[in-house]
């Protein structure tokens, strides 16, 4: 009796997750449209991402893009959705062949993301120190504003990026490298290196 309960329930979930995947995925494709991103064919979303797109902004993505907004799509806590927030006049490349799982980039000059690149989950991607570094600035809003810095993070091809890590402004990472889960990345990395940490230090080459 329990298997025959156990196997309706599992059932029932996957039939219900499928059908919400199907609906998500059709939202979030019009919701991409309506901002004016450009994206490639093979888009999936499971759960609707949160977007603030500037209408000055300019967004292209690559074919076979996937991205992951909800708890079953992966189970690793601390679950969060995708989050994009592409400021006045920024711009936001991702390549062919990317996934994201509860990513945050925040995007106020560039970010530029390679193909066949693994981003895990609730990676935050920041170009921008979100206020200005000197204290007397940061009293005023205006002058608060006027001085934050931004500076572009590259991400190169092939680069599997570990879950809950936080890429900071200024911030390259060559291809084929691996970065460990909860690192904070502040420094440039070269290619087909692991780095891990907090702040991400060199582990081995690959």
């Amino acid at each position: 009796m329990m298997e025959f309960f156990n196997y309706t329930y599992r059932a029932i979930r996957a039939v219900n997750v499928k059908i919400n995947n199907k609906i998500s995925n059709f939202y979030t494709y019009c919701l991409i449209k309506i901002n004016k991103v450009e994206i490639g064919k093979g888009f999936a979303s499971s759960g609707i991402p949160i977007l603030f797109i500037h209408h000055t902004s300019k967004i292209k993505i690559g074919k076979n893009f996937k991205i992951n907004n909800r708890i079953l799509s992966n189970p690793i806590g601390r679950n969060y959705k995708c989050l994009f927030a592409i400021r006045e006049n920024a711009e936001l490349i991702i390549g062919d062949n990317v996934g994201f799982s509860g990513t945050t980039i925040v995007c106020g000059k560039g970010v530029n993301i390679g193909s066949h690149v693994k981003i895990g989950g609730n990676v935050c991607i920041y170009d921008t120190d979100f206020h200005s570094l000197n204290p007397k600035e940061r009293a005023n809003a205006v002058k608060d504003k006027k001085g934050t810095s931004y500076k572009e993070v590259q991400i190169g091809n092939h680069v599997f990026i570990g879950a809950h890590s936080t890429i900071l402004k200024g911030v390259t990472i060559g291809e084929n490298s691996i970065i460990g889960a909860c690192s904070l990345v502040s420094k440039s990395i070269p290619a087909n290196e692991i780095w891990a940490g907090n702040p991400a230090r060199f582990i081995k080459k690959i």
